[in-house]
């Protein structure tokens, strides 16, 4: 793939960002949603590649646009295609933190058809990537963790979405003397924290969505850091559609390497509300200010953007 796309895909990302980010507090997740989704589905159009969309909004019968199995772009190079146009709807519906347009690109058959489940999660930068097994218990993670950043155990941080079903992982690390950081949504945004020096968090940690969890993987890809995944179905019915998208090893540990293959995985994300990667939208009286990152595994590089745009009249996205 063309190394220029991967600055192309922050184009998509922003517009996401800006559309959505008008609906910031005013408590309509419906309309924060479609307007991401409607802004990232006209920013393809422009887009030099043949994409299908593997990781979508759902299935066709449920989403009229950025469906599974979808094509977007003007023509190019095919690609598989990881989105979500607004992660964290809730969080810009009542103003909170987190929220993030996202793409993840690789080439065809490389990007997991994850299934509509949840997913059990690890995530972990650089420095601890080889000392993380999911299959133990969370203990004896924390404590290899700490000893592979050189931490005193009780300085490490955890980032854990705030959910009912969290409430024996997250007494079981206070038990142990660890920080934790509660997060509403967004747990795509805290797994790529674990790879940034400068974010504060230092493991991922709990049970979320299944898709979210191969764009996270392949933001992992990118920066080096290790992700660890297994699907945890609620019913049969999930179970039944899993087996239909090819999945028949249901205990099976995803690594990072499973769920975006390949060696050229491209991320893309946008801030729409401030959180632990990336900055909020900011509107002036000229326009806006985006914050984005882009990244890319074949190069390891990872580029922040600040872009001011300038609307005249109404916004162009």
């Amino acid at each position: 793939m063309d190394r220029n796309l991967a600055l192309e895909l922050v184009r998509v990302t922003e517009a996401a960002a800006l559309r959505s980010a008008r609906w910031m507090g005013k408590g309509d997740t419906q309309q924060a949603d479609q307007a991401a989704v409607d802004a990232m589905r006209k920013a393809f159009d422009s887009l030099a590649i043949d994409g299908t969309v593997v990781i979508g909004e759902g299935e066709r019968d449920e989403a009229p646009m950025l469906y599974i199995g979808e094509k977007v772009g003007a023509g190019g190079p095919r690609v598989d295609i990881a989105l979500d146009p607004l992660e964290c709807t809730n969080s810009v519906a009542y103003g909170r933190p987190n929220a993030l347009a996202v793409i993840a690109v690789g080439e065809p058959g490389t990007l997991l058809h994850a299934p509509d489940t949840y997913m059990d999660k690890i995530a972990v930068g650089p420095k601890a990537a080889h000392v993380i097994d999911i299959n133990d218990p969370v203990e004896d993670n924390l404590d290899r963790i700490a000893e592979a950043l050189g931490y005193n155990r009780e300085d490490v941080t955890c980032v854990i979405l705030d959910r009912d079903r969290h409430t024996e992982l997250i007494e079981r690390v206070r038990r142990l003397g660890c920080r934790i950081h509660l997060i509403p949504d967004g747990d795509v945004g805290g797994a790529i924290a674990t790879a940034l020096p400068k974010s504060g968090i230092d493991v991922l940690l709990g049970i979320g969505a299944a898709p979210e969890g191969v764009l996270a993987a392949a933001a992992m890809r990118c920066v080096g850091g290790a992700f660890r995944g297994r699907l945890k179905f609620r019913n049969d019915e999930e179970k039944a559609r899993a087996r239909k998208m090819g999945v028949r090893d249901f205990d099976r540990v995803y690594t990072e390497r499973d769920l975006a293959q390949g060696d050229d995985v491209m991320f893309a994300a946008t801030g729409v509300s401030d959180g632990d990667m990336l900055r909020g939208v900011r509107f002036t009286g000229e326009g806006a200010v985006t914050h984005s990152m882009v990244m890319r595994s074949r190069s390891g590089t990872i580029r922040k953007l600040e872009t001011q745009h300038f609307f005249e009249g109404e916004p162009k996205y």
